[in-house]
C-alpha cells in the first residue's frame, strides 16, 4: 500500500478521530510544503544560478531557503580540481574559520573521505575524540552535525558542499535523497559556469587579439557588407557608426566587378591584391571561411600599408645603382685623370711658348679649359656618387644645384633644353647632407628633361629657382624645378610619389626617382610639394627648413 492510500486511510478509516484528522492533516501541509520548498529550491538553482550571479549570492539564496525547512546554520562549498580540495565559499561570513581559498589537507580529512567514496556522508561533532581534522574546526564554530554532499558532473567529483547545524538533525531518506538531487544539479550548474567562462576567457582573448594587430582586419559577408573590424582598420578608414552600413567597395573605393569577394566565392580560394588606398600601397588579402557544410559564409580581409617598406626598398635599389656607379666612377676618374693631368700640364707648358695674340695659344687655351672642364666632371661624379656615410652638416642648397648642373647641363642643352637658373645667394643654410640633397635635384632636373622630350613644338624651359620663405613662424629653404613639359593627369598626382609608379612609358622610368627624393626630403624635416596640369608642365618645390 503506497503512502498516499496510507494517508487516505488515515483520514478517513475507522481508525481515525478528529483530532488525529487534523494532527495528519496539520503534518502533510507541512510535508507538502516542504516538498514545494525543495522544489522551489532545485528550480531556483536552474534558474537563477548563471555567469553573472557570483557563488557567494547563490549560496545566500539558498541558505535562506534551506533554513526554513532545516535548522542550518552554515553552508559551505570546497572545489576539487588538479587533485587539491579548495576552501571557495562560506555563508554566513561570520561562520568563516579557514580564510577562502585553503587547500584542505587529505590526512584525517572528513572532507576527502567524501571525494574518494563519492558518497554523502552525515557527521555528528564530537566533543572529545578527534577523528578528524575537521572535527575541531566544528566544534569550535558550534555545530552539532554536518552533513557532506560530494558534487558529481558526468562521473567525475568536482566539490563537496557542506551543510552545517547547531543541533543533530536526523535526516530521512527522502531528505538525503533531495540533498543528492540538490548537489547534483549545483555541480551541473557549477560546470556549466566553469564552461561557459572558459569561453567568455578565450572569446575576450581572441577580441583583445584581433583588436591590437597592427595590420587592418575586417570581416565581411558575401555581399560584400562590413561585420567587424579591428581597431587599425577603424583608425586606417575612419569608420564610424555601425559597421553593416559600409561596404567593402565603398571602402576601398573600387568597383563592384573589382571586388575581390566575388572572386573569393567562385575559386572557394584566397585573393591577393595590391590596392592604392587613401593615397598608400597596401597588400590586400581575403580569406574564405568556411560553415560545418563547407559553405562560405564570411570572408576574412587582411590590410597591410606596405608603403614604407616599398619606399625602403626603393632606397636600397637606388643606393645599389649608386654604389654600382660609384665604383665604376672611381675607375673611370682614374683611368682619365693620368691624361688629363698630360695633357693640362702640357698645355700650361706650350703656351708660356707662344705670344698671347698667335692663333696658336688661343687654340692651347681652349685646350686647357676643356682639360679643366673635363676634371671638374669627373670630380662632381665622384663627388655625387661616393659612398661615405651620409652625415648632416651646414650645408647650401644653391651647392648642390652648382654641383649637379655641372653634370648634366650640357646633357639637358644638347637637346634644345633652356635652363633658367637663379639662385638666391642670401638663401639660409640647412643641416643636411649635400650629397643626398643633390640626389634630389638630379632626380627632380631629370623628370623634368624626360617630360620635355615628349612635347613637341614651342620654346622648352627648365626653371630653377632658390629661395627663403616663413610659413607659420617657420623659415624654410625652398628649391623649385618648372618645366613645361606634358604635365601630369590629375588622377595620378597623388600616386607619383609611390614606389614603382611612373607615368614613363616602358623602359623609361623605374618609379624610384620621386619616391627616393621624398623620403630624403623627409629624413631632412622637409616635404616635396607637386604642382601640374596636363599639357601646362609641372612645378616641383623641395621644401626644407632653414637652419635654426
Amino acid at each position: 500500500m503506497n503512502e498516499r492510500q496510507q494517508m487516505i486511510n488515515l483520514l478517513t478509516g475507522v481508525q481515525s478521530s478528529k483530532k488525529s484528522y487534523y494532527t495528519e492533516l496539520k503534518k502533510m501541509v507541512a510535508e507538502l510544503k516542504k516538498k514545494n520548498m525543495q522544489l522551489e529550491i532545485i528550480n531556483d538553482i536552474t534558474k537563477s544560478f548563471n555567469i553573472d550571479m557570483s557563488m557567494d549570492d547563490m549560496l545566500k539564496n539558498t541558505f535562506d531557503k534551506l533554513r526554513e525547512i532545516f535548522p542550518i546554520k552554515r553552508i559551505s562549498l570546497s572545489l576539487y580540481e588538479n587533485d587539491k580540495l579548495t576552501l571557495t565559499n562560506v555563508y554566513p561570513l561570520h561562520s568563516l574559520y579557514f580564510p577562502i581559498g585553503f587547500t584542505l589537507p587529505k590526512e584525517r580529512s572528513i572532507y576527502w573521505k567524501v571525494i574518494q567514496s563519492l558518497q554523502k556522508l552525515f557527521y555528528q561533532v564530537q566533543e572529545k575524540e578527534e577523528s578528524y581534522v575537521e572535527n575541531a574546526v566544528y566544534r569550535e564554530l558550534g555545530m552539532k552535525s554536518v552533513l557532506l554532499v560530494p558534487l558529481i558532473s558526468k562521473g567525475q567529483v568536482i566539490g563537496v558542499l557542506s551543510i552545517g547545524s547547531s543541533e543533530i538533525v536526523r535526516y530521512d531518506e527522502a531528505d538525503l535523497s533531495f540533498f543528492q538531487q540538490f548537489g547534483d544539479q549545483l555541480a551541473v550548474c557549477i560546470e556549466n559556469a566553469r564552461l561557459y567562462r572558459e569561453v567568455l576567457v578565450s572569446k575576450k582573448e581572441w577580441e583583445e587579439t584581433f583588436r591590437a594587430v597592427s595590420e587592418m582586419i575586417l570581416v565581411v559577408d558575401l555581399e560584400g557588407r562590413i561585420l567587424r573590424y579591428n581597431d587599425a582598420a577603424k583608425e586606417f578608414f575612419q569608420i564610424g557608426g555601425s559597421p553593416h552600413t559600409r561596404n567593402i567597395c565603398e571602402l576601398l573605393a573600387i568597383e563592384q566587378n573589382e571586388n575581390p569577394i566575388m572572386e573569393n566565392v567562385a575559386t572557394q580560394k584566397p585573393v591577393y591584391r595590391r590596392f592604392h588606398i587613401q593615397q598608400r600601397i597596401c597588400d590586400f588579402h581575403s580569406y574564405p571561411v568556411f560553415n560545418e557544410n563547407q559553405s562560405i559564409y564570411a570572408v576574412i580581409i587582411y590590410i597591410n600599408d606596405i608603403t614604407e617598406k616599398l619606399q625602403i626598398e626603393a632606397q636600397l635599389v637606388q643606393s645599389g645603382k649608386l654604389a654600382a656607379i660609384g665604383e665604376m666612377a672611381a675607375g673611370i676618374a682614374h683611368e682619365l685623370n693620368n691624361p688629363l693631368t698630360a695633357i693640362l700640364g702640357n698645355a700650361q707648358l706650350l703656351l708660356r711658348s707662344f705670344p698671347k695674340e698667335e692663333r696658336s695659344s688661343t687654340l692651347l687655351s681652349d685646350i686647357y679649359s676643356c682639360g679643366k672642364r673635363c676634371k671638374a666632371i669627373i670630380q662632381n661624379l665622384l663627388t655625387f656618387a661616393r659612398q661615405d656615410e651620409y652625415r648632416f652638416a651646414d650645408c647650401s642648397i644653391n651647392d648642390a644645384v652648382e654641383q649637379v648642373l655641372g653634370l648634366i647641363r650640357d646633357q639637358i642643352q644638347k637637346q634644345n633644353i633652356v635652363i633658367q637658373v637663379n639662385l638666391d645667394h642670401s638663401v639660409e643654410w640647412v643641416e643636411g647632407n649635400l650629397q643626398q640633397i643633390g640626389q634630389i635635384v638630379l632626380n627632380l632636373l631629370i623628370n623634368a628633361k624626360d617630360a620635355l622630350e615628349e612635347r613637341e613644338g614651342a620654346e622648352k624651359v627648365i626653371a630653377i629657382e632658390t629661395k627663403t620663405i616663413v610659413e607659420h613662424g617657420s623659415k624654410w629653404v625652398t628649391l623649385s624645378v618648372k618645366d613645361n613639359g606634358i604635365g601630369i593627369d590629375k588622377q595620378h598626382l597623388q600616386e607619383i610619389f609611390n614606389p614603382f609608379f611612373t607615368t614613363k612609358r616602358p623602359g623609361k622610368g623605374t618609379g624610384l626617382g620621386l619616391s627616393v627624393s621624398l623620403g630624403i626630403a623627409q629624413a631632412h624635416g622637409g616635404t616635396i610639394e607637386a604642382i601640374s596640369e596636363r599639357g601646362k608642365g609641372s612645378e616641383f618645390i623641395l621644401k626644407l627648413p632653414a637652419k635654426r
